[in-house]
């Protein structure tokens, strides 16, 4: 079975989520931006994957075209370890991490929706998991700046039925907000996005210890200094997690070999797609981490994040969804967790190709 066709397709969907636009990379957000990466057999197959592309949609595209396809058009599409292996070592010139991470990322989840589809059998089944039929969720609430809208948020999402609340905020009043409207029974995050140097991040941790975060994710910049987040974790008393923006597996070895996080974060969009996850997976458990998958997304990678959620049959395991509302869904009530949980997808592959009105509509 050959891969035939490597495409592309930029979906924008617009968005509400309670407050005023905001984002990352020198960009306020108004649409969810989701990079569908569409890969054709000669067999007649069709998988569908996801590349991370927030703010970098053409430069993802273009490392796809003009990088990738060239390389594995007419490559056998089963092949998939020794394609993911092939592609890294033939582009390692043009960066082991970031844009051709992604875009490899994007291929690699296609080809293992291409897989499941051939052998008949959901992903999570292909990777030895059958158990598990729904999987918890946690809102994960945008920034707001605003310690009222933070805590109107975190009542709203556990009225939906979420049980866990993960915050992208970096100052202790909108902390302090969310935990007072949760209570102390419900398990709050703080994502704080990389803002702070190793002794900002300490004294900032040590104020926001006292609201009992489940855990604390990304406190330190660069996010690749990773002593710098195990002394804060040793000193500090305080969980850690870290790895969405860890390209390939071994970013994810030195982070567990410095003892940085107590929850490992691979993205499946950015790490190197489900074979690179795979690698992480086995590195994290071989050191007694929690795998809790970064997921903000509602395209291919977010059905990716629960085959590999659902096939680990892993205790504590959450699934993230980001807490907005969308104009339209690629996969329709699938991204709606149910009283708290997602339902795992069974059908073959990733379990459902995306809406093709929803792409006319939103697609170029």
């Amino acid at each position: 079975m050959k891969i035939a066709k490597v495409d592309s397709i930029s979906v924008k969907v617009p968005f509400t989520f309670g407050g005023a636009p905001t984002g990352y990379g020198g960009r306020n957000w108004t649409t969810n931006n989701i990079l569908l990466v569409k890969v054709e057999t000669d067999s007649g197959i069709t998988g569908w994957g996801e590349a991370f592309c927030y703010g970098c949609t053409d430069a993802v595209r273009a490392a796809l075209h003009s990088m990738i396809a060239p390389i594995v058009v007419g490559r056998d599409a089963r092949d998939i370890a020794k394609l993911s292996r092939d592609l890294q070592q033939a582009l390692h010139l043009f960066g082991r991490y970031g844009i051709t991470l992604f875009a490899l990322s994007g291929l690699d989840i296609a080809l293992w929706d291409i897989a499941g589809k051939a052998a008949g059998l959901p992903l999570h089944r292909l990777l030895g998991g059958a158990g598990q039929t729904s999987l918890p969720a946690y809102a994960s609430l945008l920034k707001y700046r605003d310690p009222e809208r933070v805590a109107e948020r975190t009542r709203q999402a556990i009225a939906e039925g979420y049980q866990y609340i993960k915050l992208h905020e970096t100052e202790e009043a909108e902390v302090r907000a969310a935990r007072e409207a949760a209570g102390h029974g419900v398990p709050i995050m703080v994502d704080t996005n990389c803002p702070w140097t190793p002794e900002e991040a300490r004294h900032m941790t040590l104020k926001l210890r006292q609201y009992d975060l489940h855990w604390l994710e990304e406190p330190i910049f660069p996010p690749e200094d990773f002593q710098a987040i195990a002394k804060l974790r040793t000193e500090t008393g305080v969980a850690m997690a870290a790895g969405e923006n860890n390209c390939t597996s071994f970013q994810f070895r030195d982070m567990l070999a410095a003892k940085a996080v107590d929850y490992a974060q691979p993205s499946v969009t950015k790490v190197g797609g489900v074979t690179e996850f795979l690698k992480v997976a086995t590195l994290a458990d071989a050191a007694g981490v929690t795998l809790m998958p970064h997921s903000p997304y509602f395209g291919p990678g977010f059905l990716a994040t629960l085959h590999l959620t659902a096939a680990r049959g892993q205790p504590g395991a959450l699934v993230e969804r980001y807490h907005m509302d969308l104009e339209a869904s690629l996969y329709g009530e699938m991204i709606d967790p149910a009283n708290g949980a997602f339902a795992v997808p069974d059908g073959p592959g990733l379990g459902r190709d995306p809406d093709p009105e929803v792409i006319r509509t939103y697609g170029s």
